[in-house]
């Protein structure tokens, strides 16, 4: 707030004894009062000879006021509703320039009319103008002009009108003090708004409904729900729009089940709700997903005629693809008769989202779904914002689909979108999933502006495509730029001193992390650090770094732990860290089938044994390993020895001979093990997985090869982590067929190129 003038402290005090006037919005000159009707008929004349106006239409009346006759005062107020209902400012200032011959600029009530007028019309200058050359001003004229520069998004202006109708004397009413508090809420100032709600308190007026709805919304809005919820209690005639200011606030600040409480007691005390309440709770039943309430909302809903307002389908659309029901989101879109941009978006947003939360196929058909909606949204004429944008990049970000991504990026240059940084960070992220470090590189130099985030995309999609030296460049440049990190950015600085081993320099940015800016070390921090340690091969610096620091590592520090541990033959260790890994997901299926092959391996049956009995005891279900590859608009998903296919004896025979070629390069299939249903004297017995070349990233791979063009990379998205032998594989098809693959499996990217991985081998570990 130091831009605002120090008299802002609202210190001034009227100079009689204030009487605060109760008054509504609907106090203010032009909010929708009766408009007269103006019927087409003959022109008459009163006595006097002045127009009489009532029989003429807005065009004829104007065209009167433009020959300059005369017309009755009373009749400005009709013809200017008109002129706001229309957003028209060339015909406001028609009316207004025959106000200014007439003398009726003298008219305190008609000119703070025109103030309204031109500040609705977004000609917030024109009504300052207005207001300067009234000769007498009520406190109506001055909350106007209150209300004007807040709805210009000019919050600061409001504060220093207040500020000047203390200095001159004027008595501000309670709906002043209600746009004075809204002013506060739009620049986020809690601390002026205090001294406002200081101002409220010493004249006894907390209490009004106007200024309760005010409080609630600024401190909502500024994290302080209690204090919200305190001014929300002291309102004596709670009406609809209170009601809903609380349960908005619960919802703003997380606090999804207190503002359904809220809502359930509204009902209770018999307060009917409006279309606005009611979205604001389906949007709270879409954050703790209580598909059973919503579907409640939306029975009342249709009781209360609210059935087709536009707010609430939009609510009722997302929490439906939310919480899975699909098709019932896409009946509701279906049945709307007219679908605007933001229902568009929000049938796109839903199915990001629902892809966030899935873990099945469901999220690819979401995915594909949200594309071909995004391409019906382009071909019904109306134009994508940049909401749309950002939301169908991050679908491609978890589709892999590079080639519609490009799509998107050609279309956000030509409406003019790239330029938004929220547009911009999400191509970034796009491009650095879909494995092209390159193009991401070329949309992070092309940005105009960039924000921290910007920066840390960029960062962590260099360390995660191998990229170490680069990621600590831009690091780098990021201090000189003065662009303050955060704890996300030190994640990416991090991970690439340990894809390089660069010891000294991940210990030194750790310690510039926690004293030069102040961050304090979390989890991913930590398992940056281990991951470093691992990779050379350094088990014990590890394990004294995990006791030194005294944290409990997490599920991704084991993994990494027993990656390491297996692949440099510390098996003890390995086991160690495995059952540390079951005791944080005692029911991870993947964690179970990495222990079980590294007993196996070992010969260590009777821990087989066991561990199968816990697997039945906690009812471990098969693992799901899903890998899928989008080719041309289509999604497709493989199973290990997958024969469902439509292509499969092509596939299979494809993948026979990559093996084969693999082969004489020097490739040397790795078996795991399988259980069979046999125990005997508490011995396990294993036989080799004859399937083991089908794993379903090999198929996925294979197809991919057969169905796109030679010079096309192939990208593959796995439910599951890659195994050891996937890996060392894929790395000869890399090098025979010279294509670029892309693997992102439930761990980290991949992307093998001529023979080598991004992530340093480290994923072979497993």
């Amino acid at each position: 707030m130091a831009s605002l003038p120090s008299s802002v402290a609202i210190t001034a005090t009227p100079k009689r004894e204030p009487d605060f006037r109760k008054s509504s919005p609907s106090s203010l000159p032009g909010d929708k009062s009766p408009s007269i009707y103006f019927q087409k008929s003959q022109r008459f004349t009163h006595l006097d000879g002045s127009l009489d106006t009532r029989h003429l239409d807005f065009r004829e009346a104007l065209s009167a006021l433009e020959e300059g006759r005369a017309v009755d005062t009373s009749f400005y107020s009709p013809l200017l509703q008109e002129c706001l209902d229309k957003g028209s400012v060339s015909d406001a200032q028609i009316v207004h320039g025959h106000m200014v011959k007439t003398g009726t600029h003298e008219d305190v009530f008609v000119m703070a009319f025109l103030v309204n007028v031109y500040a609705k019309c977004k000609n917030i200058e024109s009504a300052r103008k207005v207001f300067d050359n009234m000769p007498r001003r009520n406190v109506i004229s001055w909350t106007t002009l209150m209300a004007g520069y807040v709805q210009n998004s000019q919050p600061e202006n409001a504060i220093r009108v207040f500020q000047e109708m203390l200095d001159a004397g004027s008595y501000p009413s309670n709906y002043s003090l209600a746009i004075a508090l809204n002013a506060c809420t739009c620049l986020n100032s809690v601390k002026l708004g205090d001294q406002f709600h200081a101002f409220i308190i010493k004249y006894h007026i907390d209490s009004d409904t106007s200024i309760g709805n005010a409080l609630c919304s600024l401190y909502s809005k500024c994290g302080r729900l209690d204090y919200a919820l305190r001014a929300f209690k002291r309102i004596e005639e709670q009406n609809v729009i209170s009601w809903t200011a609380a349960i908005s606030a619960c919802g703003d600040n997380g606090e999804a089940t207190k503002g359904l409480r809220i809502f359930v007691e509204m009902l209770s005390e018999n307060i009917q709700p409006n279309e606005f309440t009611l979205a604001s709770v389906l949007g709270l039943c879409c954050e703790i997903l209580s598909l059973e309430l919503g579907t409640q909302i939306h029975s009342l809903s249709t009781k209360l005629g609210y059935d087709s307002n536009l707010r609430i389908r939009n609510s009722l659309t997302y929490l439906y693809l939310k919480s899975g029901w699909i098709d019932e989101a896409q009946r509701l879109f279906n049945r709307m008769e007219s679908v605007s941009l933001v229902t568009w978006n929000a049938m796109i947003a839903g199915h990001s989202q629902r892809m966030e939360v899935a873990n099945d196929d469901s999220v690819y058909r979401s995915g594909s779904e949200a594309l071909n909606l995004f391409l019906k949204l382009n071909r019904s004429g109306m134009k994508a914002d940049l909401f749309t944008f950002s939301s169908v990049l991050s679908i491609c970000s978890r589709l892999v689909a590079l080639e519609q991504g490009e799509q998107i990026h050609a279309q956000s240059i030509k409406t003019g979108f790239l330029s938004d940084v929220v547009v911009g960070t999400s191509l970034i992220n796009m491009y650095n999933k879909c494995g092209s470090i390159e193009r991401a590189s070329k949309a992070f130099l092309e940005m105009s502006t960039r924000t921290m985030i910007s920066w840390t995309s960029m960062i962590t999609g260099y360390s995660q495509h191998g990229r170490s030296q680069q990621a600590l460049d831009l690091f780098e440049d990021m201090r000189l730029a003065r662009v303050k990190p955060n704890e996300i950015t030190f994640v990416g600085v991090l991970s690439a001193c340990s894809h390089a081993g660069l010891v000294n320099e991940a210990l030194r940015y750790f310690e510039i992390m926690q004293k030069e800016y102040k961050i304090k070390p979390v989890m991913d921090h930590y398992g940056c650090l281990i991951d470093m340690f691992v990779r050379l091969g350094r088990l014990e610096d590890a394990f004294d770094f995990i006791k030194k620091k005294g944290f409990e590592p997490s599920e991704f520090i084991w993994s990494n732990l027993i990656a390491g541990c297996r692949s440099h033959g510390n098996l003890e260790l390995a086991f160690y860290a495995a059952e540390q890994l079951l005791n944080l997901r005692p029911k991870d299926t993947e964690t179970y089938v990495l222990l079980l092959n590294m007993y196996i391996s070992a010969g260590r049956y009777k821990d087989v044994s066991r561990v199968r009995k816990i697997m039945k005891e906690e009812k471990v279900g098969k693992l799901k390993d899903l890998s899928r590859i989008f080719v041309k608009g289509k999604v497709y998903s493989f199973k290990p020895s997958d024969k469902g296919h439509p292509q499969n004896s092509l596939v299979y025979q494809s993948l026979e001979d990559l093996v084969a070629k693999a082969k004489n390069l020097g490739y040397k299939s790795l078996e795991s093990m399988e259980l069979s249903e046999e125990e005997e004297d508490g011995k396990a017995s294993s036989v080799p997985r004859t399937s083991a070349i089908y794993h379903s990233e090999k198929l996925a791979i294979a197809f991919g090869l057969e169905n796109l063009p030679n010079s096309s990379p192939i990208r593959v998205t796995k439910s599951t982590i890659m195994c050891r032998d996937c890996h060392n594989f894929i790395k000869f098809v890399s090098k025979l067929t010279s294509r670029e693959i892309v693997v992102r499996d439930s761990k980290r990217l991949h992307k093998f190129v001529f023979g080598q991985c991004s992530c340093g081998d480290f994923g072979g570990f497993v």
